[in-house]
């Protein structure tokens, strides 16, 4: 396969809570956007009807770290004590190698370290929440996490929104229909180019 046959790669970063998730599954249902999407591994246990292999790849810390020390990551990060999160080789081999665009939801770390190992075969967008407080409003009503993970969550927002303008492209989540228009828009752009 010619390196042109190869899909390009799409990075969707946010605060927990911003909608990116549910922007990337409206994505998805897009069959011209030839989208695979990237199933990220964690050390954190599953929650609510999460399953391994469909969410995220789940693994103790000790496999994560094992396969983190082989090389077997293009990103990883520790992002709470204990609970690492990463993107394995393999997954985007997998997927950019069938020719299709791989579409992946990374902490805004990773997202500017596959930018860098990737360049221009990369767009990197950040998904920014319309407030704070909208955010801890989004947060809680999902009723899946504890009032410490909560703040911890929120806590963490802040300091991942001062990447926001390291990223290529910035979409403001304060009306779902509009955000995916415009986040659809700025990779059509991209992969066509």
């Amino acid at each position: 396969m010619k390196n042109s046959d190869k899909g390009k790669i799409i990075v969707l970063s946010a605060p927990s809570g911003s909608g990116k998730s549910t922007i990337i599954g409206e994505l998805m249902k897009d069959p011209g956007l030839k989208l695979g999407f990237s199933i990220s591994a964690t050390s954190r246990k599953p929650r609510g009807n999460e399953q391994h292999g469909r969410e995220y790849f789940f693994m103790t810390e000790s496999e994560f770290k094992e396969k983190a020390s082989r090389g077997n990551f293009v990103e990883w990060e520790e992002v709470y004590p204990g609970v690492c999160y990463g993107t394995l080789v393999s997954e985007v081999e997998r997927i950019t190698g069938q020719g299709n665009n791989l579409i992946m939801d990374v902490d805004v770390k990773g997202g500017l370290n596959i930018k860098k190992r990737f360049g221009d075969e990369v767009i990197t967008i950040f998904i920014m929440p319309p407030s704070k407080e909208i955010l801890e409003q989004r947060l809680r009503s999902r009723g899946t996490d504890s009032e410490d993970t909560i703040a911890k969550r929120l806590e963490k927002s802040e300091y991942e929104m001062g990447f926001a303008d390291k990223f290529d492209t910035i979409v403001v989540n304060d009306n779902l229909e509009k955000a995916v228009d415009e986040v659809e828009t700025r990779i059509r752009n991209f992969i066509e180019k």
